[in-house]
């Protein structure tokens, strides 16, 4: 398994995966562990991730090999389909999948999510549009859902 690292306005985030695809994206606290080099079957992720920070990605179109049962896979998958800039509920997600019933199980799906950001679990909240349950921290989900936000309009002066 190969490892990267790549320092973002959130913390270091930790890649790894190889030919079979990305496993996984975590962010943490610490400083990187390891050389500035960047394993090839990690560069395009790296590079992706680089311009989603920097404003010029809305999308990520990567091979991802994340580990996870049948039906977390299936709830990352519907997560991938939450359009940039767009927010949805866990209510919804779990009515997406099929049963409304399956909130808790969905929810606690979403929080498995091994791969931030380019499967975006940031982008879901609670029923009532409050900022709920986030691994990475509130603050971080906040950070991404305002970074995904279109630019306001200047108003103009006369």
């Amino acid at each position: 398994m190969n490892k990267a690292f790549l320092e973002t306005p959130l913390g270091t985030a930790i890649i790894e995966g190889d030919e079979k695809g990305v496993s996984s994206i975590l962010i943490s606290e610490d400083p990187p562990q390891s050389p500035a080099n960047i394993p090839s079957p990690l560069q395009e992720a790296v590079k992706q991730l680089q311009e989603y920070f920097v404003g010029k990605r809305t999308n990520f179109e990567l091979k991802l090999n994340p580990e996870g049962t049948d039906f977390q896979k299936q709830i990352w998958q519907e997560l991938q389909e939450i359009p940039f800039g767009k927010t949805t509920s866990y209510l919804e997600l779990s009515k997406k999948y099929g049963d409304p019933k399956a909130i808790r199980a969905v929810a606690a799906a979403n929080g498995k999510n091994p791969l931030w950001i380019v499967v975006p679990c940031h982008r879901v909240i609670g029923s009532d549009g409050s900022l709920t349950g986030y691994a990475g921290g509130l603050w971080r989900k906040k950070w991404l859902l305002e970074h995904e936000q279109p630019e306001k309009q200047q108003s103009l002066q006369f």
